[in-house]
């Protein structure tokens, strides 16, 4: 297996839908909502594509289900906290894989913004990606 090459190749879940009880109010902490996940992991496909092997890439179901299980489990106030700990579960599964996520929060309690709030963050890239 080969970690990101540069060659642009990465894999891409998105859209990963969370239920957790992160929020700075009281009542989001209590209550739980729904939250939105993105994460690309940057890994060589090429022998992989070649071999039509894939346990010569990344198994994005482990992620998925770690992360669905961290959700479960989590209480935190920020968005940024729990952002954090994604990126230490990626890095637990998948080692030093340059990994970028966007985490959501599906229905901001601000009152008359019915946008989403997000974080975006990264972690293993050189100053050059």
């Amino acid at each position: 297996m080969i970690p990101g090459d540069h060659s642009g190749d990465r894999i891409v879940v998105r859209g990963l839908r969370l239920w957790a009880h992160v929020g700075v109010l009281e009542y989001e902490r209590e209550r739980g909502q729904w939250f939105e996940l993105d994460l690309s992991l940057d890994w060589s496909l090429e022998v992989a594509a070649a071999a039509d092997d894939v346990s010569l890439s990344l198994d994005y179901s482990r992620a998925i289900q770690a992360l669905q299980q961290q959700a479960r489990e989590i209480r935190c106030c920020t968005l940024e906290h729990w952002s954090e700990r994604i990126l230490d579960l990626l890095e637990q599964l998948y080692g030093s894989v340059p990994m970028r996520i966007e985490l959501r929060k599906c229905q901001a309690p601000v009152p008359g913004f019915v946008g989403i709030v997000a974080v975006q963050r990264g972690r293993h890239f050189s100053v050059h990606d």
